[in-house]
């Protein structure tokens, strides 16, 4: 059986004395069992296009490593200003040296007795499997591409409506404020919308609807899209959504209802 990245990255973390994963804001995390986080696996983080491992790195070793080998080592967000060091796993990096920065990190915030049982840094071969487009940018599945084009259509055809990207993912924007949203949330494609959150309620009735994370308390809706779509009824929460949201002279230029 063919040995896939995220095969690899397990097994690059894992040797590691009582090295454990869990999962954390979507990502696979690894850390001392119970204790501190050493790594963190970030496939296209915010729509970045990398395979990546952020490790908790020596003091100094981000700038060495970045300033030296720039084609295979990053400044990560968020834990990056902390000194943490980002590694692009599919730009021809060696194996090795992957699994010596992981035992640096790891080194880091284990406790000496834990560090004492490492041993030798075991060789590890490279996945046989690299990933492919789609399964590092869902938007780029062909269920997901097909969609965006219909549904830029429906945005398009309102007023000054713009597409930008937020957070990695494909937003449109009545002026500067957003009313429609693609995302790919691990296993589904939606669409989402402003409603209301009068009217969540009533669409959550139906199981292509759901609440999404962060923004359904402000009254968005999101709608499942990933095997089918009625696109009548996308058109009319994409219309719904602008008015919400769309200056007076965006609304003046609408057709009659």
């Amino acid at each position: 059986m063919a040995r896939d990245i995220h095969q690899a990255v397990r097994e690059v973390c894992l040797w590691l004395p009582e090295a454990e994963e869990f999962l954390s804001h979507g990502s696979p995390t690894f850390r001392v069992r119970g204790g501190k986080t050493f790594a963190i696996y970030a496939v296209n983080h915010h729509g970045d296009g990398r395979v990546a491992l952020w490790l908790n790195a020596l003091p100094g070793a981000q700038e060495l490593y970045v300033g030296a080998q720039p084609k295979h080592f990053f400044v990560p967000p968020y834990v990056g200003p902390r000194g943490w060091l980002g590694v692009n796993l599919e730009q021809g990096i060696a194996w090795k040296q992957v699994a010596h920065r992981v035992r640096e990190a790891y080194e880091q915030v284990a406790p000496a007795a834990l560090r004492a049982r490492i041993g030798k840094t075991p060789s590890l071969e490279p996945p046989d499997k690299i990933l492919s487009a789609s399964e590092i940018d869902p938007m780029k599945s062909r269920r997901a591409l097909a969609v965006l084009k219909s549904f830029r259509k429906i945005c398009f055809a309102l007023p000054e409506c713009d597409e930008t990207i937020q957070f990695g993912h494909p937003v449109w924007q009545a002026g500067k404020k957003s009313f429609a949203w693609a995302r790919h949330d691990g296993e589904r494609l939606t669409l989402m919308f402003w409603v209301g959150v009068d009217n969540q309620g009533l669409l959550t009735a139906d199981a292509r609807y759901s609440i999404p994370p962060y923004m359904g308390h402000n009254g968005w809706i999101s709608l499942d899209v990933s095997a089918g779509c009625d696109w009548p009824e996308v058109q009319a929460l994409t219309l719904q959504s602008y008015r919400h949201f769309a200056l007076k002279r965006m609304l003046l230029q609408l057709p009659p209802a």
